[in-house]
């Protein structure tokens, strides 16, 4: 190493890659050094590493002769005989071999293995995936945050190797749909934030968004207050929180305010459905969407006709139809679609993006993609559920096994659907996979064994939601590599503006790394699941791809199934609003589509004159109903007819007596008796 060191004394030497790791040529930066900051590491573009890029002919030497030089002579990863070389070669695409060898992890000299808390790590050898491009790479991680990326590295001694050996190097999963802690009649779901968040972890995902559910009634300040000291005391990774509308007043008008402003949150949900309890009407989510617009958030939307909904299920209930079954037949898969147009309806004429959450059925799907192909500022987000499985499990003889599948929207009965969504995905027409987990355990399910209403809404997904769309997007040959990482991170990264501190492989980005192993296979099963519920939807399916390792900040969380993830490592992450994703287009639709007065002269002909009819009175209440309260006799309109076709006069509501004496009738009294 000393040799490296005289080689490398005069700063007119220093090589391109520690000279300017990312930035090159005449633009690159004058100050030298390993972790110098990046110019433009934040900027959301992508990194200049054309000359690295897989299948470029000529324009780098195979990786087997990579090594990475280090500034520490005691350390043996820089060694440059064949010995060290052993065991850390891999190949580009042409040259791998059918078994690639798992994932290595190799100690320097001095170092200790304390469950994966080394400060410094890299892993070498991989394949550098992001949204937009993919690269032969080395990655070195030093507290928490990613400082190099390119090969032939120069890192110093001490660290920790993890040799990827060909496999792919991709950001941390992002599920934006998590519900950890939603009360259903007192009760929450087995997996809370420590559960739930090991989950993630274990299938590859480092950061979740979570729903705050407040009360109809309640502080939604306090509700968020609620949920962000649990998940601090048990979040095993980062973590934000989404603030769902249950009312629309001015107090929730405020606080959503002091939310975006203090406590960095910048998208809330609303709901159009469960009537009598969360649903808003069609004005208030037209104020809402106005809002939330003014304060440069993001409305979610959970989309369903509530009040039709509630009509369904009144009817069902009373043919005697009580079990899960009957949560899919009351809410059929129009009503899903039919809330959806009307909520990009409502979300077009106040020009404020609409974000879909769990999209479950063809119809709802087709109505997203339709409006966004016409311009419309709409997000879908289908769910871990509704790509892989549908709603014939509704109606399967055994009670438990039929209500694990109850969630809202229900899962369609359609077999064709969750091809058709991985397919609209794969497009782009929809564009983030949440999971919406919400494990419930069986006989919390059986709260509502005799009346599917009561039922808690909500499924398990998390851990499987990655892998999941590799199986069956990816494999089927349905989206590449890259298209993998843009729906289960970076779309969903730029959505909620956390990009690019989530959601890519760069300099300057939080360490949340997953070395995914495409050719890993698993039948799934809840014996051997993170998840506390004594169940799993997906039962007995296999599924191809995984991930062999995971760095959450740095620290390495998972590896080749074992867990070893803490509790309360999690950090809250805020989120600036106006994400740039969503309200670039907003402003200039904004410009093009302001309303003006059109200018013309004051009109001077004839107005024809109109009399204007009176409000309804209603009737003076009779004295045996209001002994009390004598009112003035209403007021007859003599601009009406008293004559009418139907028979009906315009004083027939006035209150009758049941019989008249008539004491000097017109023409003076009858004399007449008899007729006969």
């Amino acid at each position: 190493m000393s040799d490296c060191r005289r080689e490398w004394n005069r700063e007119d030497e220093l090589p391109v890659y520690l000279a300017g790791p990312i930035a090159t040529g005449p633009n690159q930066r004058k100050t030298y050094g390993m972790f110098s900051s990046v110019e433009g590491a934040f900027d959301s573009k992508t990194i200049d590493f054309d000359n690295y890029a897989v299948g470029r002919k000529g324009s780098r030497t195979p990786r087997s002769g990579s090594r990475e030089r280090v500034l520490d002579a005691r350390d043996p990863v820089g060694k440059t005989s064949s010995e060290g070389q052993e065991g850390s070669q891999t190949h580009s695409p042409g040259e791998t071999e059918d078994v690639r060898p798992g994932v290595v992890v190799r100690y320097s000299s001095g170092m200790e293995s304390s469950n994966g808390e080394s400060e410094r790590l890299l892993i070498k050898g991989g394949r550098v995936v992001n949204d937009d491009q993919s690269l032969y790479a080395d990655v070195y991680i030093e507290d928490g945050l990613i400082k190099q990326v390119g090969e032939n590295l120069v890192v110093p001694g001490g660290v920790k190797v993890i040799e990827a050996n060909g496999r792919m190097v991709i950001p941390g999963g992002i599920d934006v749909n998590t519900c950890l802690m939603k009360s259903h009649l007192g009760t929450r779901p087995a997996d809370d934030f420590l559960q739930g968040t090991k989950a993630a972890l274990a299938g590859g995902t480092t950061m979740i968004i979570d729903h705050v559910i407040p009360e109809p009634g309640k502080s939604l300040l306090e509700a968020f207050e609620c949920w962000q000291e649990a998940a601090d005391k048990k979040a095993c990774c980062d973590y934000s929180l989404h603030v769902d509308i249950p009312q629309w007043n001015e107090t929730v008008k405020e606080e959503l305010e002091q939310l975006v402003q203090d406590k960095g949150v910048n998208s809330f949900q609303v709901y159009m459905a469960y009537k009598d309890w969360y649903q808003l009407s069609d004005s208030q989510l037209y104020e809402a969407f106005s809002f939330l617009k003014q304060l440069g958030a993001l409305a979610l939307v959970h989309a369903e006709n509530g009040d039709l909904i509630a009509q369904e299920q009144t009817k069902i209930l009373r043919m005697g139809i009580t079990g899960p079954e009957g949560h899919a037949l009351s809410r059929p898969e129009e009503l899903e679609a039919e809330a959806v147009f009307r909520a990009i309806t409502l979300g077009n004429r106040v020009n404020c993006p609409v974000y879909i959450t769990k999209v479950m059925s063809k119809s709802a799907a087709d109505t997203i993609a339709e409006a966004r192909r016409k311009g419309s500022v709409v997000f879908g987000e289908p769910i871990t559920a509704s790509l892989v499985t549908d709603g014939s499990h509704n109606l399967n003889k055994n009670w438990a096994k039929a209500a694990a599948y109850v969630t809202s929207p229900p899962l369609s009965t359609d077999p064709t659907t969750p091809d058709h969504l991985n397919t609209l995905l794969a497009s782009g027409d929809l564009q983030v996979v949440g999971s919406a987990h919400c494990a419930f355990s069986t006989s919390q399910k059986a709260i509502g064994r005799e009346d599917f209403t009561l039922i808690p809404e909500g499924t398990n997904g998390v851990e499987e939601r990655m892998a999941f769309v590799w199986d069956k997007a990816v494999a089927m040959g349905k989206m590449d590599e890259n298209q993998f990482v843009a729906v289960t991170s970076t779309n969903a990264a730029k959505i909620f503006n956390l990009y690019p501190r989530k959601g890519r492989i760069a300099v300057g980005s939080d360490a949340d790394v997953v070395i995914w192993d495409p050719d890993s296979s698993k039948i799934i099963t809840a014996k051997l699941q993170q998840s506390a519920s004594e169940y799993n939807i997906f039962e007995g399916l296999e599924c191809r791809g995984g991930p062999a390792l995971v760095l959450s900040r740095g620290r390495v969380v998972y590896e080749e199934g074992q867990l070893q993830a803490q509790q309360g490592a999690g950090r809250f992450i805020p989120r600036k609003q106006f994400p740039d994703y969503a309200y670039q287009r907003i402003k200039f639709r904004n410009q093009a589509k302001s309303k003006q007065a059109v200018t013309r002269g004051m009109y001077d002909g004839p107005v024809y004159d109109v009399f204007t009819t009176p409000k309804y009175i209603t009737p003076s209440p009779s004295a045996k109903t209001s002994p009390t309260s004598h009112q003035p006799p209403p007021i007859r309109n003599l601009h009406q007819s008293n004559f009418s076709l139907s028979g009906a006069q315009a004083d027939d509501f006035i209150p009758r007596r049941s019989g008249h004496r008539i004491v000097a009738p017109p023409g003076g009294r009858s004399n007449i008796t008899n007729l006969g």
